[in-house]
């Protein structure tokens, strides 16, 4: 019982969450797609696991980056070497303060989709109830915490523990014999009655043999089990109770202490213990070197039972208050290197942020110039739009201009060639074109400047039924030189184009009439004849009015009248 006791804390591997865990990244082999190059790591090739990322851009899983910074001197990025050996700069050097964890790849990969690995097992999920799984997973080869060198299957603990397992040892209470469980079921001697009274008692017995045979192998034990703390739970509630119940511990290992020296060592020279077995002794010290390791809440949690005399407070406190300060140490070391590592991240981000500024500037200096650029261009195209559309208007007048150069005449004698009759006569119809003005002409080279407006739907008293021909007087260059009212008779003729039977009308201006005083605007009223034809003689098949769409018009002025 006494070496059980002091193998229980130190030389006993424990069967811990963790003992399935991969040491370096995930194989890849438990992804159920083929994962991105991103997701592995630049050491093992494995899937990231805990993945950093160095300043050169890389990416490790944190034990390889920490393996890699312990075993050299001089760690440099080995995929900086593979990809150019000539470019390697500070850069690429790595320490653990040179990197981060990267938290974007982390999430990432913590949502992968992945199976077990372990033969038999169907589990599948996301990365991040992996590890959970790896803890649980029934089918997952695990060592014997008791250091009997075996590997068992997580489901058969408890049948190895019982049944198979040479270390879990069992102390006859009569004989003090410690046998394996398997032969202490079949163990006899004078301790008999003990055994039998204790099945007599089948609860109690049972549940004692349990806590001491064979451990429960879900929940984890207190470490003071041995000495008879029954306590079982997680490892967060056994973490609990160890702190909260350290009086009771105690005196469990100090009235434990008393039965094995009282076991071992019964009698007592005149000079002190006499040593009955120098092993046995050492394994008693050290459980009185855990209790001093223990921290003592205060006496009121220590029994009448426990001597104060034979384990110091002062020396408890002592050792508390040092045991503070180290861990407050190891606390400020840890925070003061997780500064550090935010430092240069802080730092990496400033000088990024610090480009980035340079170059919003630089955009920002040349957009300003492009701006200006185009605001140029928009007041050159103005100007140029504006030049096209006076030289547009110049060439409008010009071409009207020489249009009507080519068409006067200056003599008193004009044909107007209409093209396009039965359109125009539909416009006039629709009132889109109601009626059509000709060319100027001129009686003389400086003489009196006249046009011809005709409707071909009609206008007036003959709307609808004939076509409207009008003598429109306009104001010329030279009126200051004529004689008014204009006075001249004027001879309106529509040729027949087969030259048989020709449209002629004849009218002398009213001298009283607005319509031949001198033009105080750019033309005069319209004066003719309302009626000139009928539409129906104009459309009829017999006549050459209209021919090839087209008309002919003639105005003659006799100029010496």
């Amino acid at each position: 019982m006494a070496e059980k006791a002091t193998r229980g804390t130190q030389d006993v591997p424990s069967s811990s969450p963790d003992e399935n865990e991969f040491p370096f990244g995930y194989p890849t082999s438990i992804s159920e797609d083929v994962p991105d190059a991103k997701y592995l790591c630049s050491n093992c090739n494995n899937i990231l696991k805990k993945a950093m990322q160095t300043l050169c851009g890389h990416r490790y899983c944190l034990s390889c980056l920490s393996w890699i910074i312990r075993n050299n001197k001089n760690p440099v990025c080995q995929k900086c070497k593979e990809e150019d050996p000539g470019m390697l700069n500070e850069g690429s050097l790595l320490a653990e303060e040179r990197a981060f964890s990267d938290a974007a790849i982390n999430k990432e990969i913590s949502e992968l989709k992945v199976h077990c690995g372990t033969p038999r097992c169907n589990w599948s999920g996301i990365m991040k109830n992996f590890e959970e799984h790896q803890s649980l997973c029934e089918y997952a080869l695990i060592p014997c915490h008791t250091g009997c060198g075996q590997m068992v299957m997580r489901k058969k603990l408890a049948d190895h523990l019982e049944n198979g397992c040479i270390n879990n040892m069992t102390t006859c209470q009569k004989c003090k014999q410690m046998l394996p469980s398997n032969e202490y079921q079949k163990h006899t001697c004078t301790g008999n009655s003990v055994k039998e009274q204790k099945r007599t008692h089948p609860d109690a017995s049972s549940k004692e043999k349990q806590n001491r045979s064979v451990p429960f192998n879900s929940k984890d034990e207190c470490c003071f089990s041995e000495v008879g703390c029954s306590f079982r739970g997680g490892k967060e509630k056994t973490k609990e109770h160890e702190k909260t119940s350290v009086g009771a511990h105690l005196l469990l290992l100090l009235q434990h202490i008393k039965q094995l020296r009282a076991c071992l060592c019964p009698g007592r020279a005149a000079n002190g213990l006499i040593p009955c077995f120098a092993s046995a002794e050492s394994k008693v010290k050290t459980l009185e070197r855990k209790v001093s390791d223990l921290q003592v809440p205060g006496a009121s949690e220590i029994n009448g039972d426990l001597e104060v005399d034979c384990f110091p407070l002062s020396s408890l406190v002592e050792e508390e208050s040092t045991l503070q300060r180290l861990v407050k140490e190891k606390m400020i070391s840890e925070l003061e290197s997780k500064l550090q590592v935010f430092e240069n991240i802080v730092a990496v981000l400033n000088k990024e942020v610090e480009t980035s500024h340079l170059e919003i500037a630089a955009f920002q200096r040349q957009s300003e110039l492009d701006q200006n650029m185009i605001r140029n261009l928009e007041l050159k195209i103005a100007e140029l739009h504006r030049c096209l559309t006076q030289k547009d208007a110049g060439l409008s007048r010009l071409h009207k201009s020489l249009q009507c150069s080519e068409q006067a005449s200056y003599d008193g004698v004009f044909l107007w060639k209409i093209m396009d009759v039965s359109r125009k006569l539909q416009d006039s119809v629709t009132g889109r074109t109601i009626s059509l003005y000709s060319p100027a002409f001129y009686t003389g080279k400086y003489g009196y400047k006249v046009c011809l407006r005709i409707y071909l739907n009609g206008d007036g008293t003959g709307k609808g039924t004939h076509v409207s021909l009008f003598f429109v007087v306009m104001k010329g260059d030279y009126d200051a030189l004529l004689p008014w009212p204009f006075k001249h008779k004027v001879t309106f003729m529509l040729l027949d184009q087969n030259n048989r039977e020709h449209v002629i009308d004849v009218f002398r201006p009213d001298l009283n009439s607005a319509s031949f005083q001198r033009p105080v605007s750019d033309m005069n009223i319209a004066s003719g004849c309302p009626t000139f034809l009928p539409l129906s003689k104009l459309q009829s098949p017999k006549y050459a009015y209209v021919k090839e769409d087209t008309i002919f018009l003639k105005c003659i002025i006799e100029t010496n009248s």
